[in-house]
């Protein structure tokens, strides 16, 4: 065998080697490949039970939000009332607290009356008696 006999074997046999590795490195590739493929697959039921959920988690909470709303503004309502209530009350009040000082300042002028006509009273009575105690005499 002459050296370029030699040398293309050493060539053919290096080639054969590196086909080997190319083709063992292609399968476990391939097994990788594989291997992610079912994984995705995976994440993607995963995914789809998620995106599931999400909805219906989303329409409860619009509903929840609607009907949070409606009571709002139902409690708006009776909030207004209240108000008014409120401020019927306080005319209310103001109205007793008036009624109040009229029957009060009423009553002062009237003791002044009864004081005079007690007074009066008493001065009759002293009359009376002495009149009385004079005749007697």
């Amino acid at each position: 065998m002459s050296l370029a006999g030699i040398s293309l074997l050493i060539i053919a046999i290096a080639f054969a080697f590196i086909a080997i590795f190319v083709v063992k490195t292609l399968k476990a590739a391939s097994s990788t490949m594989s291997s992610v493929s079912n994984t995705l697959e995976k994440v993607e039921g995963q995914i789809q039970g998620i995106t599931t959920e999400s909805e219906s988690l989303l329409k409860k909470t619009n509903t929840i939000a609607d009907d949070v709303q409606q009571k709002t503004q139902s409690l708006n309502g009776f909030v207004d009332s209240l108000n008014h209530m409120g401020s019927t009350m306080g005319n209310v009040n103001n109205t007793l607290q008036g009624m109040a000082e009229s029957v009060a300042h009423a009553s002062d002028k009237s003791d002044d009356q009864v004081a005079k006509a007690m007074r009066w009273g008493d001065a009759a009575i002293e009359l009376y008696l002495r009149f009385k105690s004079k005749k007697s005499k």
